[in-house]
């Protein structure tokens, strides 16, 4: 019989968020197909998805993209890529922030 104690289906599997350099809950599922959606998967926190949601919709509607077209999709992945894994992303040129 083992001390240790048995792994909850309810229990969140942590990462060490990439975005937020912090250990938080992980995302349930690769969010994006192939090696990028594993990555993101290993590395990015449920909470930073959630902050590349809002982004990704913001990129959408600066650039008026349709996210089901081919040019839509790869805009969509150079950013997300740059979001998590580069040192800053750049948003759409001109952008301006909704007001508060």
């Amino acid at each position: 019989m083992s001390d240790a104690a048995p792994s909850s289906p309810a229990t969140p599997r942590i990462v060490h968020c990439v975005k937020l350099h912090e250990d938080l809950p992980g995302l349930d599922a690769p969010p994006w197909p192939g090696e990028i959606g594993q990555r993101i998967y290993a590395q990015v926190s449920a909470k930073a998805w959630k902050l590349w949601e809002d982004r990704q919709k913001m990129i959408l509607n600066e650039y008026r993209l349709l996210p089901w077209q081919k040019e839509g999709q790869e805009l969509i992945l150079k950013h997300l890529e740059e979001f998590f894994f580069a040192e800053s992303a750049a948003l759409p040129p001109g952008y301006v922030p909704p007001a508060q």
